[in-house]
């Protein structure tokens, strides 16, 4: 966005329009004039279909500053492409987009399950839903989403993906995307933090700052188990 002094307003900015993106109102059937009443609910009912999964990430195409809008124009073909691309090589922006990350070939043979160790390039989902907004939407190509080689064998893709559309713009941008993901996106992140926060616990960093208030060293020790368990089941899709 070309922000020379990134502060946290600005931040607080990019993260707002990713969710108004999200939850700005959407038809809630396709051709019905009706919008949705309760997106939270819906949302949760379409992307969190096991207990043991409900990690949800968002990404938003495309976002611009507001001075390069007037010189771009998109389609939907290409921003979909982009999008889709975007979630299987687990990419932020459209900038760090890997393209020689491909989908597994189907009927291929499971190879085992995959160690932490081992870079986890393709992005495997468990559910996905895609929010259309603007000019044409009803023309957007989804079939891209549909592929069951972007899901987990438990899970049919006509279940697992679901679309969201209005022909009401969003903010200044004629077309504009918004995918929320039920995916591997938070494996290695949230393996790295809590590999520092186990390293700060076995030095005792901090810990007589929690206990004074009555949190126990059990209490981290639960904490752990859990967060470990919840990176274990998604690298294990």
């Amino acid at each position: 966005m070309d922000i020379k002094h990134i502060s946290f307003k600005d931040i607080n900015q990019v993260l707002a329009h990713q969710l108004g993106n999200v939850f700005q109102p959407t038809y809630s059937l396709e051709g019905s004039c009706h919008y949705r009443r309760n997106p939270l609910g819906d949302l949760m009912e379409h992307l969190v279909p096991h207990p043991e999964f409900k990690m949800l990430g968002v990404r938003n195409i495309p976002q611009l500053s507001e001075n390069s809008l007037a010189y771009s124009s998109f389609t939907w073909a290409g921003l979909l492409k982009h999008l889709r691309q975007m979630l299987i090589c687990n990419a932020k922006m459209e900038e760090g987009i890997d393209w020689q990350v491909q989908p597994p070939s189907s009927g291929l043979p499971t190879l085992g399950k995959m160690s932490l160790n081992k870079e986890l390039r393709f992005n495997t989902s468990i559910a996905n839903l895609v929010i259309l907004r603007g000019k044409d939407v009803h023309s957007a190509d989804l079939g891209g989403f549909k592929d069951p080689a972007l899901y987990t064998s438990w899970l049919e893709p006509v279940n697992a993906f679901s679309v969201w559309k209005t022909q009401r713009a969003f903010s200044k941008y004629e077309k504009s995307a918004a995918l929320v993901s039920n995916s591997q996106f938070l494996v290695k992140p949230l393996d790295m933090v809590v590999g520092k926060a186990w390293n700060m616990f076995a030095s005792k960093a901090y810990i007589h700052q929690y206990t004074k208030f009555g949190i126990e060293e059990e209490d981290f020790l639960d904490s752990f188990t859990l967060l470990e368990q919840v990176v274990a089941s998604y690298c294990n899709l």
